[in-house]
């Protein structure tokens, strides 16, 4: 509709938007009709028609089997669109139009705006199917002749009431018709049983909505007065109500055809079955974040353990603790710092509601942890941005780049020399496939020793990074020595499509 409105009318953006806010609303007006509305609007020469959205009924059959988006009639080929654009009025003379050997009636319903007519709505139904009309279809079309009223005089729809419910209700799921006092003259087999579902024991018509609805919300104390307002129309409001084994949503529309409310339409929905299950997501939810937090905590335990660990195997070796050249303390400090790796993922995914982390944080935290092995003498830091990952890539990659950077800082220095860890991450989307994530971590140490093969020697902590990268991870890992210097490692990475 936005490039319709743009492309063939001189309506700015605020004109623009009431006919959205009037599009979103209008399956309403087409239900109670039972007919098939098109919005057509002036073309900017004021020769043409176009139409610019459709919507056909939940209630009835269609009289347009081919979409009508985008046709064009000019102007004077349909008077009952001339007479309502140019006198603003709802126009329902004329015999009913004959379409592929059915017979349908065309009205006109003006679409205006403060005090100009920016479109003009065909209402078509199709009239063979008419019978004897029962009591919910005349107060069905009742209502809808009061709603094309109110959109004749700008008075409908209503902004207020804009981006409020996920999924408001529809006639069909239970409809209500109140006098201007609030009083029901008209309930839908819908909407009584979900009042009975309520607590409700006797028949809504004759009723006054408001209190009724007061008396069976579960509430203590006074009685709630907003609730009484809304359940009697008197202004366009949503809401819900739970009663003891049900959850009913209520949606309020105020009837002003000439100006002054003179009834509402009371739209509700049983959506006791949709609130379960949401609850059953939150639990099941806060129940993994909950995991995710133990394990976290039982992780820091194990790194404690093995810390304290380490420090007894110097001090009954009678070396100092803090000493690198004792073997068995160097292998629990390596241990330590893969333990806390993990253990920063899952205190990530502890505050999420999904298994997916941002993993620039867990990065910084990563090279913050292992540069605590050399303060002061390295310099370490981060370009680029790795973006979310999900869980699965996540805690392998946060281990892979704990053992690439601790390899950096004891490998590529000696003893009292400075030096920089840069770690740069690079990502590539891919619309058709999986998307791919660059990882380089670059140091301007020595560089590789002479005939180094990453791929069949080096340390266990290279060992671990093939397995992860190759492995689990489905990429490609090289390490050779950079051309300005220093040791550069490249990770490539295939990035799974986000779950849903």
């Amino acid at each position: 509709m936005n490039d319709l409105v743009r492309a063939h009318t001189d309506l700015d953006e605020t004109d623009l938007e009431w006919l959205h806010l009037l599009v979103s609303e209008w399956q309403l007006l087409a239900d109670l009709s039972f007919a098939d509305l098109v919005l057509w609007l002036p073309t900017r020469d004021g020769d043409r028609y176009i139409s610019v959205a459709q919507m056909r009924p939940n209630t009835g059959p269609t009289s347009y089997q081919d979409d009508m988006v985008g046709h064009t009639v000019p102007r004077g080929r349909r008077p009952l669109l001339d007479a309502a654009l140019d006198e603003g009025r709802i126009v329902r003379e004329g015999d009913p139009e004959w379409r592929e050997e059915v017979p349908v009636r065309v009205e006109s319903i003006p679409v205006r705006r403060d005090s100009r007519v920016l479109g003009v709505i065909a209402r078509n139904t199709n009239l063979l199917t008419v019978r004897t009309p029962s009591r919910l279809e005349l107060t069905y079309l009742q209502s809808a002749a009061d709603l094309a009223q109110m959109i004749a005089t700008g008075a409908f729809p209503y902004p207020d009431q804009q981006g409020g419910m996920d999924r408001a209700p529809r006639v069909g799921d239970g409809f209500i018709r109140l006098d201007a006092d609030g009083i029901v003259q008209y309930a839908s087999p819908n909407a009584l049983s979900a009042y009975h579902r309520l607590g409700l024991n006797a028949d809504l018509v004759g009723l006054e909505l408001g209190q009724t609805t007061a008396e069976l919300a579960p509430t203590r104390g006074p009685v709630d007065e907003s609730l009484v307002k809304l359940a009697s129309g008197w202004a366009p409001r949503e809401a819900e109500i739970e009663g003891a084994d049900c959850v009913i949503q209520l949606r309020a529309i105020p009837l002003k055809p000439r100006g002054e409310r003179i009834g509402s339409i009371i739209l509700l929905r049983d959506v006791t079955e949709l609130r379960r299950r949401e609850r059953e997501l939150l639990t099941k939810d806060a129940t993994i974040r909950e995991i995710h937090h133990r394990v976290k905590n039982n992780l820091q335990t194990v790194a404690a353990l093995l810390r304290l660990q380490s420090r007894r195997i110097g001090a009954a070796g009678g070396d100092n603790p803090d000493s690198p050249a004792n073997p068995a303390k160097v292998a629990l400090d390596e241990a330590v710092r893969r333990v806390g790796s993990i253990a920063i993922v899952h205190e990530t995914l502890s505050q999420n509601l999904d298994e997916r982390v941002e993993f620039d944080e867990i990065a910084d935290r990563v090279l913050a942890m292992v540069a605590e092995l050399s303060p002061g003498r390295i310099t370490h830091r981060r370009t680029g941005r790795f973006g979310v990952l999900d869980a699965e890539t996540a805690t392998p990659l946060s281990m892979v780049l704990t053992e690439i950077v601790q390899n950096a800082l004891e490998h590529a220095f000696g003893p009292g020399e400075k030096g920089t860890v840069e770690v740069g991450a690079a990502r590539s989307e891919s619309g058709r496939g999986p998307g791919r994530l660059l990882v380089t971590v670059q140091d301007d140490g020595r560089g590789l020793p002479a005939g180094f093969d990453p791929h069949t020697s080096g340390n266990l902590g290279l060992q671990i990074v093939r397995t992860l990268v190759e492995g689990e991870l489905g990429g490609r890992f090289e390490m050779t020595t950079a051309h300005e210097g220093g040791t550069r490692v490249i990770i490539d990475l295939p990035l799974p499509p986000a779950k849903r």
